[in-house]
């Protein structure tokens, strides 16, 4: 009984680190489902920004684009692509329908080779008035920024789930006003590291300070090994979810 009772106190104090999310003000399509497109099975073609990523505008190297890759990747040139039904190779994070994909790379129509660009999607909508955060799911190099409102966001991670970080930052500052919201994925100098975005949320809950971030994986090490004294079969498969 006190085994259960201290496993229970455990699953209590990590509980309040749930993030709740909010209407998402006048932004369009922040968990990139909205794509109107026809599956294609992988290795697909380029296909209208505005079909693949309603609401969003797109750049290579600070150039607009108009096209977008869907179910497919390149080995080096930066683009952006849009992965979904037909795609095989996994990395459509937490299951969703649709994943965005930012590649830096290089230029098309250049030799292989320095300088690299970055590849980045943009919108301009109303922050929730009751924002006090935004959270994204990433995976990939981690070569990434996002800006709002021109300001660079101090991103931390906030949680890990079968195939993404999860990765909050305060911006109760432009609560109710008007911004763009820039994600961008930088070079690394080193050919074809794609990054990949998902669920991108306002939440009216303050991102903890790091020292709550490392609380965070602290009980998620606690809350294993507490399932595993409860149930000695319980392990986490590579899908995420729990074995028994």
């Amino acid at each position: 009984m006190k085994q259960h009772a201290r496993i229970a106190l455990v699953l209590t104090s990590c509980s309040v680190l749930t993030v709740p999310v909010l209407a998402q003000g006048t932004f369009q399509d922040l968990d990139f489902e909205d794509a109107s497109l026809s599956p294609v099975p992988f290795g697909g073609g380029l296909v209208p920004i505005t079909e693949a990523l309603p609401g969003w505008t797109g750049y290579l190297g600070g150039a607009p684009v108009t096209q977008v890759l869907q179910n497919n990747l390149t080995l080096g040139q930066a683009s952006i692509d849009i992965i979904g039904p037909g795609w095989t190779t996994g990395t459509i994070l937490q299951g969703n329908k649709y994943t965005l994909v930012l590649q830096p790379g290089f230029r098309a129509g250049l030799p292989v080779g320095p300088p690299q660009i970055s590849a980045s999607v943009s919108q301009y909508g109303l922050v929730p008035a009751t924002a006090n955060s935004i959270q994204l799911e990433e995976w990939g190099y981690v070569g990434f920024a996002v800006s709002l409102g021109g300001q660079n966001l101090a991103l931390v991670p906030i949680g890990v789930g079968p195939d993404y970080t999860l990765y909050g930052a305060n911006i109760s500052q432009l609560a109710g006003q008007g911004a763009t919201l820039t994600i961008t994925a930088l070079p690394t100098g080193v050919a074809a590291t794609p990054d990949y975005f998902d669920a991108i949320a306002f939440s009216p809950q303050v991102i903890p300070e790091p020292n709550s971030v490392a609380l965070l994986a602290l009980c998620v090490l606690i809350l294993t090994a507490g399932l595993h004294l409860l149930n000695p079969a319980f392990k986490i498969a590579p899908s995420g979810q729990p074995e028994r």
